[in-house]
């Protein structure tokens, strides 16, 4: 904390995260959860790009094939809303950039440090939302103990729900490329997808389930390539090292 630069960067990160959040949350509680998770399927792309274009990083060339497939993915869902998505922009844009900035400290701040850091910068952001809500009722208002205690033991739960996730990804961030932490990040979008369409009950219309599709296929991509990639490393650590000449 004592490190200027490094607590500066810290609260870059606090803000993308509090941008990702917030706009998550009132997606989620909107009706969009389908554009949330177009957001988190945009997100990996976002990813993969600063890993390249800032990072200088690698792609093998099944990568590259599904990066483009994801991009046409992209673009059919984007077109089956008839508009811009602009959630699913902000979502993919702000958590892309945080990945990149959590990258170029993670040699200095380890992931629980990070983490105690962004709550610190946001505490006071937190505090006086609070108190606008409780004096405004605005969305309803503080109600965290006015509707049951279910629903006081869910909002807390939603603590740890959120911080582990953060404090793993930031650890993974630490140990892998940019580009491989992007393109694992398909799975998170999976799942809030089925929870748009199978509880919420939100419409999924052909063009967007093809959309979908296209996504998936690229996803089947970089799994062979995972599997391939995976194989050949641990050949190359079994081939015995070759004999210094006498």
């Amino acid at each position: 904390m004592a490190q200027r630069r490094v607590m500066a960067v810290m609260g870059l990160a606090a803000v993308l995260i509090l941008v990702n959040w917030t706009v998550y949350v009132l997606a989620t509680t909107t009706g969009h959860t389908v554009e949330a998770a177009l957001g988190y399927f945009i997100n990996p792309l976002v990813t993969i790009a600063l890993g390249v274009v800032v990072l200088r990083e690698r792609l093998r060339p099944a990568q590259w094939a599904a990066v483009g497939i994801s991009v046409v993915a992209v673009v059919v869902i984007a077109v089956g809303y008839g508009q811009v998505p602009w959630i699913s922009l902000v979502l993919a844009c702000s958590f892309g950039l945080y990945g990149l900035v959590k990258k170029r400290v993670g040699g200095t701040v380890d992931a629980l440090s990070g983490l105690t850091i962004e709550t610190v910068w946001l505490l006071p952001i937190a505090v006086v939302a609070l108190v606008v809500l409780g004096a405004t009722g605005l969305g309803g208002g503080v109600t965290f103990t006015s509707e049951g205690w279910v629903h006081v033991l869910v909002t807390v739960l939603t603590g740890p729900a959120t911080a582990v996730p953060l404090l793993l990804f930031a650890s993974s961030a630490r140990r892998v490329s940019l580009s491989t932490l992007g393109l694992t990040q398909y799975l998170a979008p999976v799942m809030q997808l089925l929870v748009g369409v199978v509880v919420q009950h939100e419409a999924m219309p052909p063009a967007r389930w093809f959309g979908f599709g296209i996504v998936w296929l690229a996803l089947v991509v970089l799994t062979a390539d995972s599997f391939a990639a995976a194989r050949a490393s641990r050949r190359r650590a079994l081939a015995p090292a070759p004999a210094e000449p006498a």
